[in-house]
């Protein structure tokens, strides 16, 4: 099982190097997107504004295919995503600590471009460990 090659640079260059140009040469026009954080949107400039604000609170953000299978116009891949918790996330004051959460992505192609994109994260660990790190430094 190989990951799709708009996958592999869908993650590396947009989420990991934060090279949002490759939105235009991987993402349809009216690319449809459900964020592993719930957020739901349409259209490339929509997505960027997203990863802007995800990679401002979590600085060296990263994003690891762990799995991927793939079936006619259609992919699905086991994530990790990390960073550095380094701005406000999910209502949560910044501790310069690392957090990272499991999530799953379900990639629907048209033209070799990704389409639409719905991801689940695991939110309530993400939470969890984010709350941890809140009452740890307030205790500092």
């Amino acid at each position: 099982m190989s990951t799709p090659k708009p996958v592999e640079n869908f993650y590396q260059h947009i989420w990991n190097d934060g090279n949002l140009d490759a939105a235009a040469e991987l993402l349809t026009p009216q690319f449809s997107f459900r964020s592993s954080l719930g957020n739901e949107m349409r259209g490339r400039e929509a997505f960027k504004n997203y990863v802007r604000t995800v990679r401002a609170a979590l600085a060296d953000y990263h994003c690891e295919i762990l799995s991927c299978v793939t079936e006619g116009e259609q992919a699905f891949a086991k994530m990790r995503f990390s960073g550095c918790h380094v701005a406000e996330f999910r209502g949560y004051e910044p501790t310069g600590k690392h957090v990272q959460w499991l999530g799953a992505a379900l990639f629907r192609f048209e033209d070799s471009m990704i389409a639409g994109l719905w991801v689940l994260g695991d939110l309530d660990g993400l939470d969890t460990l984010l709350r941890t790190q809140a009452a740890e430094s307030t205790l500092r």
